[in-house]
């Protein structure tokens, strides 16, 4: 049965990264039960297609380091956001299509671009804080997007002793962050 959605398609997409192979309309067609115009009815470029996968793995992201905030977003401190970034990052279920952004060579650059833009939500106003406040924080995102790397691409991948040990250190660091 071919899978019409375009939340279908992008699944379909995800698993072939999973699988370790390469997304074209060709493979992702296949995948999807779909004709090539059938998938370009949706995507109409490459382009479009990895710029959807991007989109759909952050909005996963977002939901799921939504589920953690105890109070509203825009009500939350950096310091808040920054501690619910890190334990996605440490805790999260590795998951090779997390680096969909760097799957396509040719389009590095605006697919990172998208993922940082994405992201970047959860450290907005990291520029107004005291220069120890702000390295403080970057240390914790660094901390982070190393734990998270490792999961996403299976290489040196925390153990869960090493994870609690790291999401310790992040704390620490976030203990001397006032806002």
């Amino acid at each position: 049965m071919a899978s019409n959605s375009r939340e279908e398609i992008l699944a379909h997409a995800l698993d072939i990264i999973r699988g370790g192979g390469a997304i074209s309309f060709d493979s992702v067609a296949q995948s999807s039960g779909l004709s090539k115009p059938g998938l370009m009815y949706h995507f109409r470029t490459k382009e479009a297609l990895m710029l959807g996968l991007v989109d759909h793995v952050a909005d996963e992201w977002q939901r799921e380091m939504d589920a953690r905030l105890t109070s509203p977003f825009q009500g939350s401190t950096m310091r808040e956001r920054a501690g619910i970034y890190v334990e996605a990052c440490v805790t999260r279920e590795p998951d090779p299509a997390d680096i969909v952004m760097l799957t396509d060579p040719r389009l590095r650059q605006e697919l990172t671009a998208r993922w940082a833009e994405r992201i970047s939500t959860w450290f907005v106003g990291l520029e107004q804080l005291a220069l120890p406040e702000r390295g403080y924080i970057t240390a914790v995102r660094l901390l982070a997007d190393g734990a998270w790397f490792a999961g996403a691409t299976g290489i040196n991948i925390p153990t869960p002793d090493e994870r609690a040990v790291i999401l310790a250190a992040a704390y620490e660091l976030l203990s001397k962050v006032e806002a």
